[in-house]
C-alpha cells in the first residue's frame, strides 16, 4: 500500500489513544477493505496492547457489525460496556444502572458518554438479531439515561418503532 493511500484512509480516533494503539488501529482500518483477517488481527492487537483504551472496543465492534458478524459485535459491545463502567465507576449492567440511575450522571464524562454510545449500538445489534423485546428494553432505558439524546439513540428508537409497525 502506498503512503498516500494510507493517509487517505486515516481515521481520526480520540486524541487520547496511545500512539502505538492508534498505529495498529490505522493499519486495521487500512486493511479492512482488502484483507479482513489481517484487519481483525490488528484490531485485536490494538485491544490487547491497551485494554483500557475504549476506542479499541469501538473499532472492533464496528468492524464486526459492518461484516454482519453480529454475535461477535455484540460480544465486543458488552466488553466495551464493562470497561467503560469499570473506568467510570458505575454498574456495567444497564438494568441495574437503570434502577440506580439517580446515583449517576451519564453526562459527567466522556467515559459515561462512550457507555451510552455503546449501549445504543447494543440496541441496534439486538434489532438486527430480531431480539425486539431486548432492544426495546435497552431503548426505554436510553430515554432515562440520555434524555438530551447526546448519543443519538433517537435514530435507533425511530428504527425500532418502524420495525414494530411492520411486524403489526
Amino acid at each position: 500500500m502506498s503512503r498516500v493511500a494510507f493517509l487517505e484512509e486515516r481515521v481520526l480516533f480520540s486524541p487520547d489513544v496511545p500512539e502505538e494503539v492508534n498505529k495498529l488501529l490505522q493499519m486495521a482500518v487500512a486493511a479492512s477493505h482488502a484483507d479482513k483477517p489481517l484487519a481483525e488481527k490488528y484490531f485485536k492487537q490494538a485491544q490487547q496492547l491497551d485494554g483500557s483504551c475504549l476506542q479499541t472496543y469501538f473499532a472492533l465492534y464496528k468492524f464486526y457489525f459492518y461484516q454482519g458478524r453480529l454475535l461477535e459485535a455484540e460480544r465486543e459491545v458488552m466488553a466495551a460496556l464493562e470497561e467503560a463502567a469499570r473506568q467510570g465507576g458505575f454498574p456495567a449492567d444497564y438494568q441495574r444502572l437503570g434502577r440506580e440511575l439517580g446515583q449517576w450522571d451519564m453526562y459527567a464524562s466522556d467515559i459515561a458518554l462512550f457507555y451510552l454510545y455503546s449501549l445504543k449500538a447494543l440496541a441496534f445489534i439486538k434489532l438486527r438479531l430480531q431480539l425486539d423485546a431486548e432492544a426495546q428494553l435497552i431503548l426505554s432505558l436510553m430515554r432515562q439515561f440520555d434524555p438530551e439524546d447526546r448519543s443519538g439513540a433517537s435514530v435507533i428508537m425511530d428504527l425500532a418503532e418502524a420495525v414494530l409497525e411492520d411486524a403489526a
